[in-house]
């Protein structure tokens, strides 16, 4: 076929010269753990593009019609490509062309090939414009009811092809898990600035006690922390029950007083059953007033300082296209919340 060498066409459109190659001419690369050889991973794709119209028409002054280039433009990519291949991919007729035994088992591999290209270019297309993909979700907070819940059920009938993937867990471990990529956005109580995160408060909500039915104080319709100075609140060891505590003393505790507090082994859930059955009462999120346990009772504690901001945290370097659409949409969703009447 000649000594001519084909000229591979670059991304920027610079054409590589027509020189030997150096060394093994099967010499590999390493590509994202895969083994290509040089000639397969530099070359110009518009010649195979030649090379697969000239196949469905077997001619090439049809497939120049159909790529609207000259024939000479064919010609000269097709055999390109066959230096490239090391054989002839065509019999040449007068009348047409043909494939040869190599051209069409070149041709049968190709086309599988170029279907698994052109759905890895629909896909990744889809990833970017936030169609699909995977949203990691850090909670602190019950999806029983409330802001958040409605952001996960609202945000899925949207976009029910983006996986939103829900991790329970404390606030040190979330700050960990979104630093290190792990996470992709976490809801957590407060709304400080944090090193090496963005922080944005969404929502607030209004802690309430949670207590027995049958407990003197559920007979209130509200409560407020003088009211509780004998009690024992009883919080979970397990996240976010440390969190918890630290609330209780900090609400509760005066110069004459400590709150009486203790810790058990168990996870919230378990927690309200303990607290149904008189073992001590505890403080929750608005949210759990969304659940049914029985022999619990929820009261809203008056206080202005006993409303709580929660507030998405997430990385700045975290270019996760979903992650983006996920916060416009919780933004939206924010601006029409009604605000606490006295906040």
């Amino acid at each position: 076929m000649g000594n001519m060498r084909p000229s591979f066409r670059l991304v920027d459109g610079s054409t590589m010269p027509r020189s030997e190659p150096r060394g093994d001419s099967q010499s590999n690369l390493k590509i994202n753990g895969s083994n290509l050889s040089v000639q397969s991973a530099l070359f110009d794709f518009r010649a195979l593009i030649c090379v697969l119209t000239a196949a469905d028409h077997l001619s090439f002054t049809a497939a120049a019609n159909v790529l609207n280039i000259q024939v000479s433009g064919i010609s000269r990519k097709v055999r390109e490509l066959e230096n490239l291949v090391g054989v002839s991919l065509f019999e040449r007729r007068t009348n047409g062309v043909r494939l040869t035994d190599a051209g069409r088992r070149f041709v049968s591999e190709v086309v599988p090939a170029l279907g698994l290209l052109e759905r890895a270019f629909e896909r990744a297309g889809a990833a970017g414009r936030a169609e699909t993909g995977r949203i990691r979700i850090g909670i602190l907070t019950t999806l029983a009811g409330g802001f958040l819940r409605d952001l996960i059920l609202n945000y899925r009938s949207y976009y029910p092809a983006i996986l939103l993937d829900i991790h329970d867990g404390g606030r040190r471990d979330h700050l960990r898990a979104i630093k290190a990529r792990q996470l992709d956005v976490a809801f957590i109580t407060g709304n400080a600035p944090l090193p090496d995160c963005d922080v944005e408060e969404f929502w607030s909500e209004r802690v309430h006690v949670a207590l027995a039915d049958r407990h003197p104080l559920a007979g209130r319709e509200a409560l407020d922390w003088p009211q509780m100075d004998s009690e024992h609140f009883i919080v979970s060891s397990m996240d976010p029950g440390p969190e918890v505590q630290d609330y209780i003393v900090r609400r509760a505790a005066s110069y004459s007083t400590y709150p009486n507090v203790s810790s058990r082994p168990v996870t919230v859930e378990t927690l309200m059953h303990m607290v149904a059955i008189g073992e001590g009462i505890t403080v929750v999120s608005e949210g759990w007033t969304s659940m049914s346990c029985p022999g619990l009772a929820l009261r809203p504690l008056i206080a202005c300082e006993d409303i709580v901001p929660f507030s998405a945290v997430w990385s700045p370097a975290n270019d996760n296209p979903a992650l983006r659409r996920f916060l416009s949409f919780a933004r939206d969703m924010a601006a029409k919340q009604p605000v606490h009447s006295d906040e």
